[in-house]
């Protein structure tokens, strides 16, 4: 992994990449992406901004849009409207093509995972605001409004109790200010994004946008032919790209619905015209 670059520094390579496509796959993460992370996340919400952006790009016919997200798959449908197709608990849950499939393993672990969160409920009930998810296929335990210090006896106590009563079917895993448990199996975001990709046309380019450790292996998936763009800070990750925070993703979003959506599948006669609109610092 590398420092991902300003996205104001890859223009050109914007352009160049969307120029040799004919259609554009754009995969989102929610949380910390289209809505800011927020203490409460039965609060999250996108901003009004990225909400009519996504809403544009999911309207052209040469723009496929994906959410590809942490949350369980019913509770981001019903945060944000407008794509076609969906991925809950980090790509266990996919609804596509109008039907949903739930990865097997996941599903025949959901009572080991539902036994593991009600055991945190109790231990952790004396740590103040930390609160268990259970997503049905995942569980997260929430951290950001849990005093700094009580921090480590939360991860250690969800590390004992995943030890303690997963046997070895469910693992911990670490994101912004949470602890993600869920099945011991090598699958996540990137493989969620795969699968979308495998259903697009030939000479689509994939596009991820997300924040967190959980989407590295959507960045990862997307670069071989494609651009992942981290929300967030300068630390080394698999996207080439970088934006600060979620309320710079909609200057992206329209960036795409705009001139991006015009240098698909452009010809000789339209080079021109189309580089004459290309992006300033104050646009992307």
């Amino acid at each position: 992994m590398t420092t991902p670059r300003p996205i104001d520094e890859q223009r050109a390579r914007l352009r160049s990449t969307l120029t040799a496509a004919s259609r554009l796959l754009l995969c989102l993460d929610f949380d910390g992406t289209l809505a800011p992370i927020v203490d409460d996340p039965d609060e999250a919400a996108p901003t009004p901004e990225n909400e009519a952006a996504l809403a544009t790009l999911a309207s052209e016919p040469t723009v496929s849009t994906a959410i590809v997200s942490g949350r369980a798959l019913a509770d981001v449908r019903s945060r944000i409207e407008g794509p076609k197709t969906y991925a809950g608990n980090h790509g266990l849950e996919l609804a596509r093509r109008g039907s949903v499939a739930v990865h097997p393993i996941a599903r025949k672990r959901v009572s080991r995972l539902e036994t593991v969160c009600e055991a945190l409920e109790t231990i952790l009930e004396p740590v103040p605001n930390c609160r268990i998810e259970n997503k049905r296929l995942t569980g997260t335990v929430h951290v950001r409004a849990v005093p700094s210090s009580a921090r480590p006896v939360v991860r250690r106590h969800t590390q004992a109790i995943v030890d303690r009563l997963g046997g070895g079917a469910l693992e911990v895993s670490t994101g912004k200010r949470i602890f993600e448990i869920g099945p011991s199996i090598p699958w996540g975001k990137g493989n969620a994004v795969a699968l979308i990709a495998a259903d697009m046309p030939p000479e689509t380019v994939p596009i991820y946008i997300g924040d967190d450790v959980t989407d590295e292996s959507a960045f990862r998936t997307v670069e071989h032919d494609g651009i992942g763009i981290r929300v967030g800070g300068d630390e080394p990750s698999a996207a080439s790209c970088r934006i600060d925070a979620p309320a710079e993703v909609a200057a992206v979003l329209e960036w795409l619905g705009s001139v991006g959506v015009d240098l698909l599948e452009r010809d000789d006669t339209r080079l021109n015209a189309v580089d004459g609109s290309s992006l300033d610092g104050n646009q992307l």
